[in-house]
C-alpha cells in the first residue's frame, strides 16, 4: 500500500496496513516524518488527541513513528508524488515521483493534509523573510529573552503567544480587528498571561539593518514603535491541491471527495485527514487518525478478497513486524 503524506494520518495509515499484514510505502515532499506538525508546530500542544490531556507535535510524531515502526514501512522522504496512473498490469497503480521515480502498490491512501500551503503575508514583512520574520517557530527557546511580535488573530497566534509567554522578553499580538477568531478559552487565557494585546490594528513597517530590530503598528490614528527582534506572521495559508489535482480524483471545495470507506471515485485509492470531504466531516487529528484506520482496514479487504473488515482485537496479538 503507498500512503501520499507522512503526517498523523498517514503515518497511523502504514501502522494500520502492517496491522493487517500489508507491506507500505510512505512519501512525502517533506525531509522527515510528520507532515505540517513537524514542520510548522513541533513545539505547540495538541489537545484533540484522544487519550493525551496534551502532547506536543514533535512527541506525537515521534510515537506515530516509532508504532508504524514495528511494520517496517519504507520511507521515501523529500519527494513529491507528481502522478498517479494504472500500473502495466491494471490491477494496481503508480505514483509518479517529481524526480522520476515511481512507487507502485496495489492500493493508495492520500494524507496529504492541506496539500500545498504557503503562507499569507504582508508586503512590509517580505523584505524580513528569514532575518527575522517567519510564519512558525520550530523551536519556542529560540526566542528566549526576545521581543516578539505576532500577527493574527486565530488558534495559531494565539497557541504562540501562550506558548511564548513564559519564554520571550515580550509578546505582542497585534490583530487588524477587535474580535479574534480563535477559541474564547485561548483568548481569556492569553490576556491572563501578560500578552499585549494590540487590536484594531496593523504591521506597517519593519526596521532594522541585518536583522529585524524594530516594528510599527498603526491603531487607529496613532503608531507604535515596537522592539522586535522576531516577527511570527500568523496570517494562514494559502492552499492547493497541487499535483493530486490531476490525478482524475472528484473534487468538491478543493478537497477529495470520499464514501464511507474513505475510498475516492478511483478504485482502491483512498483519501483521509484533511485532504478529504463529506457531509459532517470535523476536522480534528483524531478523526483524521480514524478515518485512516477505515481506509486501511477496507484496503486490506480489497487487496485480499474474503478476509474480514475487522482486524483481530489488538490485544489479543502480538505485533509480528512484514519481511
Amino acid at each position: 500500500m503507498a500512503v501520499v503524506g507522512a503526517g498523523p494520518a498517514g503515518l497511523y495509515a502504514a501502522y494500520c496496513a502492517g496491522f493487517r499484514g500489508l507491506s507500505s510505502v510512505i512519501v512525502d515532499a517533506l525531509p522527515e516524518p510528520g507532515g505540517q506538525i513537524a514542520a510548522l508546530y513541533p513545539e505547540k500542544k495538541i489537545h484533540d488527541v484522544a487519550g493525551h490531556v496534551a502532547v506536543r507535535g514533535r512527541e506525537l510524531v515521534e510515537q506515530l513513528v516509532a508504532q508504524a515502526a514495528q511494520f517496517g514501512p519504507r520511507y521515501v522522504l523529500g519527494r513529491t508524488a507528481a502522478t498517479l496512473t494504472r500500473d502495466p498490469a491494471g490491477t494496481g497503480w503508480e505514483l509518479g515521483l517529481e524526480d522520476g521515480g515511481q512507487v507502485r502498490a496495489g492500493a493508495v491512501v492520500i494524507a496529504a493534509g492541506l496539500g500545498r500551503s504557503v503562507p499569507r503575508t504582508l508586503p512590509c514583512l517580505r523584505p524580513y523573510e528569514g532575518r527575522g520574520v517567519a510564519h512558525h517557530v520550530p523551536r519556542l527557546d529560540a526566542h528566549r529573552d526576545r521581543d516578539v511580535v505576532i500577527v493574527g488573530g486565530g488558534d495559531s497566534a494565539v497557541d504562540w503567544a501562550l506558548a511564548l509567554a513564559p519564554i520571550a522578553r515580550s509578546v505582542t499580538v497585534v490583530h487588524r480587528r477587535a474580535a479574534f477568531r480563535a477559541h474564547e478559552h485561548g483568548v481569556r487565557q492569553m490576556y491572563a498571561a501578560g500578552v499585549q494585546v494590540l487590536t484594531d490594528a496593523q504591521v506597517t513597517a519593519c526596521h532594522g539593518v541585518r536583522r529585524l530590530e524594530e516594528v510599527r503598528v498603526t491603531t487607529g490614528e496613532q503608531e507604535l514603535r515596537l522592539p522586535a527582534q522576531a516577527l511570527v506572521g500568523a496570517l494562514g495559508f494559502l492552499t492547493s491541491l497541487g499535483p493530486v489535482a490531476d490525478w482524475g480524483l472528484r473534487v468538491e471545495n478543493r478537497l477529495l471527495a470520499v464514501d464511507r470507506t474513505m475510498r475516492t471515485n478511483l478504485e482502491r485509492v483512498y483519501a483521509v485527514g484533511d485532504i478529504c470531504t463529506y457531509e459532517g466531516r470535523v476536522p480534528l487529528i483524531s478523526v483524521g487518525l480514524g478515518e485512516a484506520a477505515t481506509a486501511a482496514n477496507h484496503a486490506a479487504v480489497e487487496l485480499r478478497p474474503g478476509s474480514r473488515l475487522a482486524p483481530e482485537h489488538s490485544t489479543d496479538l502480538d505485533a509480528v513486524p512484514v519481511s
